[in-house]
């Protein structure tokens, strides 16, 4: 069999580098970071917060919402120290993943990256008003 040219063993090797990159772009670690590159919509979080926050939560964020009562485990008090100190990091990780042994539940596959960004600006929001 005759040996090919450099160059043309070179370029039937690009497709598969470029396809690599494609593979690697379309991972689920690399959407989480475009969710990033646009600031939180508060109104949309307010929007994601009433529909599927505010049972457990309440209005102001406060863990007295309707359904609080009825829970096992207390739902989180945003206007607490402990949950202020909490970083972004940690407070996407627990809407994402939830909290096990707790009736919050993981939000991962429900909401969008973006929502869930949305949603803990307008959390942070609540976090920062006064009753």
């Amino acid at each position: 069999m005759p040996e090919m040219p450099l160059s043309r063993r070179s370029r039937n090797r690009l497709p598969l580098v470029g396809l690599s990159g494609l593979l690697a772009m379309s991972s689920p670690a690399i959407s989480s970071l475009y969710a990033q590159d646009y600031p939180p919509d508060i109104a949309r979080g307010k929007s994601v917060y009433t529909q599927h926050c505010l049972a457990c939560h309440g209005t102001g964020g406060w863990g007295d919402g309707p359904a609080a009562a009825a829970l096992k485990v207390a739902p989180a008090n945003f206007h607490r120290f402990r949950s202020f100190l909490k970083s972004d990091e940690e407070l996407l990780r627990t809407i994402e993943h939830g909290v096990v042994f707790s009736p919050m539940h993981s939000w991962r596959g429900r909401l969008t990256d973006g929502e869930m960004h949305d949603v803990l600006a307008y959390i942070r929001l609540l976090s920062q008003q006064g009753q």
